[in-house]
């Protein structure tokens, strides 16, 4: 009875196990399938987040503004890794009636869950034309190009002479015109 009424008092998501007794493989399982999807909801990607801030404002209100951008997206547990800011700027045409800008580009890494918050900030405030967010993927490091082996290589390194110095040779042999008669008639004689 003791047994029953403290498997009823304890956890019920985790029930505790006694240590002469095994857990069942289908308990694991499931506590290990929970464990991997909370691995892969939490992992975080690296994102590239470019925006403009209205030129109406000065340059120190501008930089004010990106200061909160970042304060906001480090409350939500992200680590920015790069941040570009410049001066004005004039824009190709004109954005929510404003011919120029400040421009700014911000690298981060932030969970998936926080990006919507994220996004919902920038639209919201209105010191921000546009702005545009993308994921960054890892570079992948390409195998090495195989290149081909160079058709005449030089004396010095090989040993071996090139093919053009044997054609040379071959043709100031044939020149001579007393070998050139000894060779037909050998051909000839035959």
């Amino acid at each position: 009875m003791e047994k029953s009424q403290n498997s009823s008092k304890g956890n019920t998501k985790f029930p505790s196990v006694s240590p002469s007794s095994k857990p069942r493989r289908g308990f694991l399982m499931r506590n290990l399938a929970k464990l991997a999807i909370l691995c892969y909801t939490t992992a975080m990607k690296t994102y590239e987040l470019t925006y403009i801030i209205s030129s109406a404002m000065t340059q120190e209100d501008a930089a004010a503004v990106s200061k909160e951008i970042e304060a906001f997206i480090q409350s939500k547990e992200g680590v920015i890794l790069k941040s570009e800011k410049t001066g004005a700027q004039t824009l190709a045409y004109p954005v929510k009636k404003q011919s120029s800008g400040y421009f700014c580009i911000l690298e981060f890494q932030l969970a998936e869950s926080a990006v919507k918050e994220v996004k919902v900030m920038l639209e919201k405030d209105k010191k921000i034309l546009r702005h545009f967010m993308l994921i960054k993927k890892p570079i992948k490091i390409m195998k090495e190009r195989r290149t081909r082996k160079p058709l005449f290589t030089s004396e010095k390194d090989s040993g071996i002479k090139p093919l053009l110095s044997e054609s040379k040779e071959k043709k100031a042999e044939k020149l001579n015109p007393v070998d050139l008669d000894k060779k037909l008639d050998e051909i000839l004689s035959e």
